[in-house]
């Protein structure tokens, strides 16, 4: 069974104790050895999971809220590294994988299995048609640096499934790395009407945090989040957030469109 997350209004996010913000948006434990663990949101039918083969090899099986025989009958995935090494076999495909490397597979591939000492995040959008089935290395990923040091936000962003990478139908995919001294991700920071967002926070201290915004510009909310533990965020939602110590970020979106610019800026002085 997958861990089911409704869709929300703004207007209910307001009236929500911080129990049951986290209850909604929060999600706190994908990651077990030797499982396979899912959470379905409703806002643009995203899927999360992860996935720890801890050595042997696990079959990425779609749970029963799908109503699928098969993962990709009608979705495609992003397969993450998120530490160690492994291997991905999708159909008669197989990827040497390491960390941060990512594995885009097409709707209609007939299995998917992961394996190694490997961590897997997973993200799954619909996907109305066939694409081939890609390996994007760390080293092969789009690579961009942004932000401003002097408002510690400085950070390098790669982009991995995207309209100018790798194509997808629904699924744009990729990993942001805060440097050194800067604590801000997504600052300034925007909403985008069309797609959901899900950040999943990774590499950060045992004992760190980060401190994540969510909500209306004008009403925001916060969330405190661990390591490898994921912020659902709808579309009407600020996403951003500022870490205790480094960290990076798996970032995913699904909706309308796949074009990485489709944002609406939020002035920080707007914030509230």
């Amino acid at each position: 069974m997958a861990d089911v997350r409704y869709a929300t209004s703004p207007v209910e996010m307001a009236t929500l104790s911080p129990e049951e913000l986290r209850a909604r948006f929060l999600v706190t434990d994908l990651f077990a050895e030797g499982e396979v663990r899912f959470t379905l949101s409703h806002h643009d039918r995203l899927l999360i999971g992860g996935a720890v083969p801890a050595g042997g090899e696990l079959t990425l099986t779609p749970p029963p809220e799908l109503r699928a025989e098969r993962l990709c009958d009608r979705r495609e995935l992003g397969i993450v590294t998120l530490s160690g090494t492994g291997t991905v076999t999708a159909g008669e495909r197989r990827f040497a994988v390491r960390a941060e490397d990512i594995v885009y597979v097409g709707q209609g591939t007939a299995s998917v299995t992961v394996a190694g000492d490997a961590v897997f995040y997973i993200v799954s959008a619909p996907a109305h048609r066939p694409l081939p089935t890609s390996l994007i290395t760390r080293d092969e990923a789009e690579t961009h640096r942004i932000g401003d040091p002097g408002k510690a936000s400085e950070r390098t962003l790669r982009k991995y499934v995207h309209e100018d990478g790798v194509r997808s139908c629904e699924l744009a995919l990729g990993i942001t790395t805060l440097e050194p001294g800067s604590v801000w991700n997504t600052m300034p920071c925007h909403t985008h009407d069309r797609r959901t967002e899900i950040y999943l926070y990774f590499d950060l201290d045992r004992a760190e945090r980060v401190v994540h915004l969510c909500g209306q510009p004008a009403r925001t909310r916060s969330i405190i989040v661990a390591d490898r533990q994921a912020v659902i965020s709808p579309p009407w939602s600020v996403h951003t957030g500022a870490g205790t110590a480094p960290y990076r970020f798996v970032w995913s979106t699904a909706g309308e469109n796949l074009a990485y610019t489709d944002m609406d800026f939020v002035a920080t002085a707007d914030l509230a």
